[in-house]
C-alpha cells in the first residue's frame, strides 16, 4: 500500500514541498550598476526564446518518425522536460553548473540555491546574471529531450521523468561546469565548446546509447518489422523549428549583439544546408532515392556538428564540417542498422557521433582570426589544440556513457523502466497516457456493422 501511495502521490508531494519552501526564500531586486547593454539584453532574450522553441520542434521531429500509436507519448517526453528542468534549474541546477567551483568538478549547490543571489549577482559580461541563467536553462531543457528518440516506444513515462532529474543533476550540470565555468575541468584544459557539442550533444548521444542497451530491443525490432513514420510533415515542421531555434542556440552563445554572433549565425545556417544536401546526395550515390527524411536528418546533423565550433571556425570551413559530418553520421546509421542495437531514431549516430565529429573538426578548423579565444587549429599548425579537443571529447564520452548507464540501471531497480509487452503492443499513447488519438482522429472500439454504417 505504501509503495502504491508513493507512486501516486510522490511526484506531486515533492513538487508541493518545493513550492512551499520557495515561499521562504528571499530574493533581492535586480542590481544595475550601469554595466548592462540594452541591445545585448534584447538579443539574448530573443536567443533564449529561440532555443526554447527547439523543444517543441524536437517533439515534432521525433513524433513524426515513430509509429502512429506512439506519437503523443514520444512528443510529451521531450516537452515535459520544460517543466521538470525549469523547476530543478531554479532550485539547484544552475548552482551546480555555475556556482562556486568545487575542485573544478561541480558547482556548490548552495551558491545559487533557489536562485538566491542570481537577480542581484554581478553582470555576466554585458548582461544580467539572471539572463545568462535563463539562456542556459533552455540548453538544459532540450538536452534530456534529445535522449527520447533512442528509447522511444518502450520506456515508461514515470521512469523517464526520473531519468530527466538524475541526468540533469549527475550528467548535464557537471559537464556544463567542466566546460563553461572558468574553473571547470575542461575549461582549464583549454577545451573549446562554443555552444554545447560536449555538454548537449555528446552527453545526450552517449546517454541514448546507454538507454538503448539497458532497455533492449522493441518487439518490432526483434521481428525485423519496418515501422512506418507516423507523419513525415511533422518531421519537416520539426526540422524547420529546430533550424530556426538553432540560430538562438549558436549565435546567442556569443552573449551579445556583436560580430561573433553574426559569424556563428552564418556558420550555423551554412553547415545545416550543406549537411542536408550531403546526406541526401550521399544516399543517391548509394542507389537510394532522395528522401524528405534524409534531408531533414542531414540538416540536423549539420546543426549538431557546427555547434561546438560555430564561433571558432571560419564561414567557408562550415561547408566542409556540414558535408563531412553528414557522411560520417550516415555511415554510422548504416552500421547501426546491421547490429542488434535498437536506438529507435538514431540519436547516437546523429547527435553522439555528430557532436564528436564537430568537436574534433573544431580542433582542426579553429582560427584565431575569427574566435575570441585566439586559438588556431590543426589546419594552421596547432597540433596541441587538436589533441586537447580529442582528449576533452574522450573524457565526456566515457563520463556521459558510464553515468547514464548507471542512472538507467538504478531506475530499473526502483521501478520497471520498460513497459510490458502488452502495453508496447497497445501503444504508449493509450497505455501510458490514456490518449486514444491517432493523427488527430479519435480511436473508438466499433463493431463491423457500426463501421459499415459509418461509411
Amino acid at each position: 500500500m505504501a509503495k502504491v501511495l508513493f507512486k501516486q502521490w510522490g511526484p506531486f508531494a515533492v513538487l508541493l514541498a518545493i513550492a512551499i519552501i520557495a515561499l521562504f526564500i528571499p530574493l533581492l531586486p535586480n542590481f544595475d550598476e550601469g554595466k548592462y547593454s540594452g541591445p545585448d539584453i534584447a538579443f539574448v532574450l530573443i536567443a533564449s526564446a529561440l532555443v526554447f522553441l527547439m523543444t517543441p520542434g524536437l517533439a515534432f521531429f521525433y513524433g513524426g518518425m515513430v509509429h502512429r500509436k506512439n506519437v503523443l507519448s514520444t512528443m510529451i517526453k521531450s516537452v515535459v522536460a520544460a517543466g521538470v528542468i525549469t523547476v530543478l534549474w531554479i532550485v539547484v541546477g544552475f548552482s551546480l553548473a555555475f556556482g562556486d567551483s568545487i575542485g573544478g568538478f561541480i558547482g556548490s549547490p548552495l551558491t545559487f540555491l533557489f536562485f538566491q543571489g542570481v537577480n542581484s549577482g554581478p553582470a555576466w559580461g554585458t548582461i544580467p546574471l539572471s539572463l545568462f541563467a535563463v539562456f542556459q536553462l533552455m540548453f538544459a531543457i532540450i538536452t534530456p529531450g534529445l535522449v527520447v528518440g533512442a528509447v522511444a516506444e518502450r520506456i515508461r513515462f514515470t521512469s523517464y521523468i526520473l531519468f530527466i532529474v538524475l541526468f540533469a543533476l549527475f550528467v548535464y550540470s557537471p559537464l556544463a561546469h567542466w566546460t563553461w565555468h572558468s574553473d571547470g575541468l575542461l575549461f582549464k584544459m583549454g577545451v573549446l565548446d562554443f555552444a554545447g557539442g560536449t555538454v548537449v550533444h555528446i552527453s545526450a548521444g552517449m546517454a541514448a546509447l546507454a538507454g538503448a542497451l539497458v532497455l533492449k530491443r522493441r518487439k518490432s525490432h526483434l521481428e525485423h518489422k519496418e515501422v512506418p513514420p507516423a507523419n513525415i510533415p511533422y518531421v519537416l515542421i520539426g526540422t524547420g523549428l529546430l533550424w530556426f531555434g538553432w540560430f538562438g542556440f549558436n549565435a546567442g552563445s556569443a552573449l551579445g549583439a556583436n560580430a561573433l554572433a553574426v559569424s556563428a549565425f552564418l556558420t550555423t545556417n551554412i553547415a545545416a544546408g550543406s549537411a542536408g544536401l550531403s546526406w541526401m546526395f550521399f544516399d543517391v550515390s548509394r542507389g537510394k532515392k532522395p528522401s524528405v527524411l534524409g534531408f531533414c536528418i542531414g540538416a540536423v546533423v549539420g546543426l549538431v556538428a557546427i555547434t561546438p565550433g560555430a564561433g571558432f571556425v571560419s564561414i567557408p570551413s562550415s561547408i566542409f564540417i556540414g558535408v563531412f559530418a553528414a557522411v560520417i553520421s550516415n555511415l554510422a546509421v548504416s552500421w547501426k542498422q546491421k547490429t542488434s542495437l535498437d536506438d529507435t531514431l538514431d540519436v547516437f549516430p546523429c547527435h553522439g557521433v555528430g557532436g564528436i565529429v564537430g568537436m574534433l573538426l573544431t580542433g582542426v578548423f579553429a582560427t584565431k582570426t575569427v574566435n575570441a579565444a585566439g586559438v588556431d587549429g590543426l589546419l594552421y599548425g596547432n597540433v596541441e589544440f587538436f589533441l586537447t579537443q580529442l582528449k576533452g571529447a574522450a573524457i565526456v564520452i566515457v563520463f556521459s556513457f558510464v553515468m547514464s548507464f548507471i542512472i538507467f540501471k538504478l531506475i530499473n531497480l526502483v521501478q520497471p523502466i520498460r513497459v510490458t509487452s502488452e502495453e508496447e503492443e497497445e501503444g504508449l499513447d493509450a497505455s501510458q497516457h490514456n490518449e486514444k488519438y491517432s493523427q488527430g482522429t479519435l480511436i473508438v472500439e466499433s463493431t463491423g456493422e457500426e463501421l459499415q454504417n459509418a461509411f
